[in-house]
């Protein structure tokens, strides 16, 4: 009975230790999670009206002399891939993944992964890598956007793949996000997106001095600002994720520790009214 009772406490004892370590990182993620919300929500509108700025665009497009407005030769898709730093965030990298792979069926690809559990999925998958240098979503800058963007736009145009799509967790609200993948280019991709009510209004568009050098001047601006709207909605994302996760976590910790300690006030209970019965039984021997 006192070994059983002996393991109880060091059980205790380590389950107390694990919720500290829970909590203190629940209370990390929602510091910064304040800050990467504030970040998202002010650059959602830029994120979504250069989205919807190119729909319409490719949607009112006619000249397809520009290689970002024609139709993909090339049917290899690359995937642009933001994922966490960190796991302890619930289903939040696994989610994203199910997402990719679901987008992905059947297709040849190859992936740009932003973040370290991004990168260490495809290394284990075997999935072509185009650069790891972006490995770590929390260095990740407006600059490195651009980075990426020229970067996309130059293996684009050389037709080392045909369509680029990003993959990225939508920040709903803190106790909801969603993985999406939407296509980023070409841009008669983009036109598919668009309803069937867009679809019968076409706005005819006059470029000047023509559609080729203002997509070459625009479209790399255009992925960047998509790129970097992703950065900050999943970095928001993964802080809710895990503020989430932890905050169950330590709340499952303080249910167990309960439980242990009632589990242990019986065993010693137990243990003190065997000693009293076996003085009495002794004393009446006597």
């Amino acid at each position: 009975m006192a070994a059983n009772m002996k393991s109880v406490k060091l059980r205790i004892k380590s389950v107390q230790s694990t919720m500290q370590i829970t909590k203190a990182m629940e209370l990390v993620a929602s510091s910064k999670l304040r800050k990467a919300k504030e970040r998202a929500e002010t650059c959602r509108p830029y994120f979504q009206t250069l989205h919807r700025t190119l729909q319409d665009i490719a949607e009112g497009n006619t000249d397809f002399s520009s290689v970002y407005a024609k139709e993909a030769v090339s049917e290899k898709y690359c995937y642009v891939v933001i994922a966490g730093d960190r796991g302890l965030a619930g289903g939040y990298n696994s989610n994203l993944f199910k997402c990719l792979e679901a987008a992905s069926a059947g297709k040849d690809y190859v992936v740009l992964p932003i973040g370290k559990k991004a990168v260490e999925y495809f290394r284990r998958k075997g999935v072509p890598i185009i650069t790891e240098q972006f490995a770590e979503i929390a260095d990740v800058s407006v600059a490195d956007c651009f980075e990426i963007s020229n970067l996309l736009c130059r293996e684009f145009k050389k037709g080392s793949f045909g369509h680029i799509e990003l993959c990225y967790t939508r920040f709903i609200s803190m106790l909801s996000q969603q993985p999406d993948v939407f296509s980023m280019l070409p841009l008669s991709d983009l036109a598919k997106e668009e309803t069937d009510e867009k679809k019968s209004v076409r706005n005819l568009i006059v470029y000047e001095p023509n559609s080729m050098e203002v997509f070459d001047a625009i479209v790399p601006e255009y992925l960047a600002g998509l790129v970097y709207g992703g950065v900050c909605e999943a970095v928001a994302s993964e802080l809710a994720a895990r503020r989430t996760a932890m905050e169950a976590a330590t709340s499952n910790a303080e249910e167990m520790i309960e439980k242990l300690n009632l589990y242990y006030n019986r065993a010693r209970q137990a243990s003190i009214t065997q000693e009293i019965t076996e003085i009495v039984g002794g004393a009446e021997g006597l």
